[in-house]
């Protein structure tokens, strides 16, 4: 088995990159650490590239279309890293998740309707509603034994005959959770009373640590399967985010022809070559791949919790259960947001500001360890800086 280099430091300055390149425009300052945009500073393996170089030797980029080697890969995944049997008929596409989350408020929805969400959560959501003209009603995630978790009683209150979706993002960004069998029962009972449809942004499903298991949505009752849809990409397991392809699980045919009606008439069904190739050959060969990256993040995240422990105790993390994000409590410093935002930039750190993920946020920021460790090391020793 090949053995891969995490620690490898690749230069991403100069290449039109958002979390490099754009410091300056976010940040004022361009030579800080960039620990927020969430992709990872990993090489793309190489059988991804290898598959992308061979495709560019035949000097034709001309209208493509998704093999059955697409689909295959993915129905084989899905199976094989969540034990969920689908169908190649349940699988639609989109540019990305985002998008397919627009693309179902506009498919399942009308302007003025209600569409739940649970923040603090990953903000772009935001946008697909109210962009739309939907009305956003938001059931804050409440703290419960250090991690964050639904508040059933709160979401039962919100919903009335006009509430018509629910956005689901599971694993959670920024909490890192993966949720439990109970909670996604629970939601799902609610939901399912109500007539209210789940999209469930699941990026994140692969990226799951020991001691944790991924529930994809329709896994958890026949009901609900009628009932939700799950998005899914290589993006951020492989680092291929640029290349804009995700894919859309939807059990549900009559719901599916509608957002497949949707996503035809805005003429984004066909996706890219390249997204298209790398997705497929993510999705078949990178489990080895994938394996050593989860222990080198896992890794990496003992290095965070110890070095946070040891030297900047004020600090409070999330322990997250997937993703390679962490979310920090720096409330105890006495300081606003703004301060401490200066504090970090001036030190030389970037980091998300937690008002970004809406209530919730505030004196929270959000860390991404997904780097050689020495990125991390050096991001960490600046954050202690700013924040003696």
């Amino acid at each position: 088995m090949k053995k891969y280099n995490f620690d490898e430091i690749i230069e991403r300055r100069g290449t039109d990159c958002l979390k490099y390149d754009m410091l300056e425009a976010f940040f004022g300052k361009a030579d800080a650490v960039p620990l927020w945009v969430a992709d990872t500073d990993f090489r793309v393996p190489d059988f991804i590239m290898d598959a992308l170089r061979q495709r560019l030797n035949h000097e034709i980029l001309a209208y493509s279309y998704r093999t059955d080697g697409f689909y295959e890969s993915i129905i084989n995944w899905v199976d094989r890293r969540h034990n969920w049997k689908i169908e190649k008929e349940m699988i639609s596409t989109s540019p990305g998740v985002v998008s397919a989350v627009s693309l179902f408020v506009m498919a399942l929805s009308e302007p003025g309707d209600k569409i739940i969400i649970q923040p603090p959560v990953y903000f772009p959501f935001f946008t697909s509603i109210k962009g739309l003209g939907r009305k956003m009603v938001e059931n804050p995630l409440i703290i419960k034994d250090g991690r964050y978790t639904f508040d059933f009683e709160n979401l039962k209150k919100g919903i009335d005959e006009n509430t018509k979706l629910l956005i689901l993002c599971s694993p959670h960004n920024p909490g890192g959770m993966v949720w439990t069998k109970e909670e996604l029962e629970e939601l799902c009972r609610i939901c399912n009373e109500n007539g209210i449809f789940i999209v469930s942004d699941e990026i994140h499903a692969d990226l799951v640590f020991s001691g944790s298991k991924h529930i994809p949505i329709p896994m958890v009752s026949e009901n609900i399967a009628m009932n939700s849809a799950v998005l899914m990409a290589a993006s951020k397991t492989f680092n291929v985010a640029g290349l804009s392809s995700a894919f859309v699980i939807i059990p549900n045919k009559k719901i599916r022809v509608k957002y497949e009606q949707i996503l035809n008439t805005v003429h984004i069904h066909s996706g890219n070559i390249f997204g298209n190739i790398a997705t497929e050959v993510a999705l078949r060969d990178g489990y080895d791949w994938l394996d050593q990256l989860m222990v080198y993040l896992d890794e990496n995240y003992k290095f965070l919790e110890s070095f946070i422990s040891e030297r900047m105790p004020k600090v409070k993390i999330m322990k997250p259960e997937a993703t390679f994000l962490v979310w920090m409590e720096l409330t105890a410093y006495g300081l606003s947001e703004k301060e401490l935002a200066k504090r970090l930039i001036d030190a030389g750190v970037a980091l998300n500001h937690g008002s970004r993920f809406g209530t919730g946020g505030d004196g929270y920021f959000r860390l991404n360890f997904g780097c050689p460790r020495s990125v991390l090391k050096e991001g960490l020793i600046n954050m202690e800086k700013a924040l003696q």
